[in-house]
């Protein structure tokens, strides 16, 4: 299967940007952890492929279990990074949709936010399918939509600054995209074979400096970052003044902010 527009995208976008991501949003991402292992039925012995494993956060937890685990992720410096944090587990380059694995290899898949970087979410799942056992389990996590307000964040203080994403970062095909609802993921996971599919929301506030959550975006992480490093100096200097005025809604009682967001969990059987 030929790679989409999307998938080339994501890997310039991701390209080198390991620690950065570790630094700044990998924090958040990390916060489904828990309940993403136990939707997978993440336990001691169980053999546990964690795809999208960016720096090794979901392998970790696993590998705490007691598990035994395989990471991939699209991105060498996520996979060398990961391979350090994480020297338990077993960590491979791939890119979904085609992973180095057998049939029905595994257990438990998980797959924390990957949904949101490939540009064939079905084909990806179908993927999934292909390497757990039949009656094992997948649990995957999105981003929802409408976003949350800590979420919108950045993305607010572009607008206010009269920027615009830059045309080298596609949207995903039409044909290819689904309702980032509860009801649009547990439709996708059914169309790609999968049964007893349970989706849920979640809603949390993360905690994190000022610095630290522009530092992520200014040094390029994701569809956002590349935003910013795609303006001219004057602009992006606009778009930090807005970022810094928008931020005193989320101030917390310590100066940090306080941002809400909100995702989606959906487990499923094979």
């Amino acid at each position: 299967m030929e790679s989409t527009a999307f998938d080339a995208s994501e890997r310039r976008i991701w390209a080198g940007r390991a620690k950065a991501y570790a630094g700044s949003f990998g924090k958040l991402c990390a916060h489904p952890v828990p309940r993403l292992l136990d939707a997978a039925r993440v336990r001691d012995g169980v053999r546990v492929l964690d795809v999208g494993t960016g720096t090794g956060t979901v392998a970790a937890a696993a590998c705490a279990r007691g598990a035994r685990v395989t990471g991939v992720d699209a991105e060498i410096s996520m996979v060398e990074l990961a391979a350090q944090a994480v020297p338990s587990a077993g960590m491979h380059l791939a890119v979904l949709p085609r992973l180095p694995f057998s049939d029905g290899l595994f257990d438990a898949v998980t797959g924390n936010f990957v949904l949101n970087h490939v540009g064939r979410p079905r084909a990806a799942l179908a993927e999934l399918r292909r390497v757990v056992r039949p009656g094992g389990w997948i649990a995957v996590t999105i981003w929802s939509v409408p976003t949350a307000a800590g979420q919108a964040l950045l993305g607010r203080a572009v607008k206010a600054a009269g920027a615009v994403r830059p045309s080298h970062i596609p949207a995903l095909a039409t044909e290819d995209d689904f309702a980032r609802t509860e009801a649009g993921l547990a439709g996708l996971l059914t169309s790609a074979g999968l049964k007893d599919v349970v989706c849920e929301s979640m809603q949390w506030d993360h905690h994190t400096e000022a610095e630290e959550w522009w530092g992520g975006a200014a040094d390029g992480v994701g569809a956002i970052g590349q935003t910013l490093v795609s303006q001219p100096e004057h602009t992006l200097g606009e778009i930090k003044r807005h970022f810094d005025l928008l931020s005193a809604e989320f101030a917390g009682p310590s100066g940090r902010l306080v941002l809400p967001h909100a995702a989606l969990l959906a487990r499923a059987r094979r």
